[in-house]
């Protein structure tokens, strides 16, 4: 009797992963800014690649919801801190690799208000018209 080995067929069933992924955009500079950030060693796919603020949708929670949850975990940004301008439609991606199938709910958000380090626009500034190094 030919038995097959778990996790040997082809045809193996990809976890379904709903996961959201935000853009934060200011504005309030001479270029707007998106924020991307490099993704931890620690996690369980694509560590230290570049993305948005992300996280996996909770069950029971609309995608929505789950954007502002992340923001605010990841940055500390509070819901009157932050405004969505944009909800992009569903992605999907399957990355049998890692067994999964990927459902990304992406969203543009737009950073209202926030406070920096003083002079930190300044500064920006001056690194920016800086002297180039070559």
């Amino acid at each position: 009797m030919d038995q097959k080995q778990p996790g040997t067929d082809s045809q193996q069933q990809l976890r379904q992963t709903h996961v959201v992924s935000c853009f934060l955009l200011r504005t309030d500079m001479d270029q707007p800014r998106i924020l991307i950030v490099q993704r931890s060693q620690r996690v369980g796919s694509y560590n230290a690649r570049w993305a948005g603020i992300s996280g996996f949708l909770e069950s029971g929670v609309t995608p929505d919801e789950q954007a502002y949850t992340e923001i605010r975990e990841e940055t500390g940004l509070q819901g009157e801190q932050i405004r969505m301008l944009k909800r992009g439609k569903v992605i999907e991606y399957q990355d049998a690799s890692i067994g999964r199938h990927w459902y990304i709910h992406p969203f543009l958000f737009e950073v209202l208000t926030f406070e920096t380090v003083p002079k930190l626009d300044e500064a920006y500034k001056s690194a920016a018209d800086g002297e180039e190094v070559m």
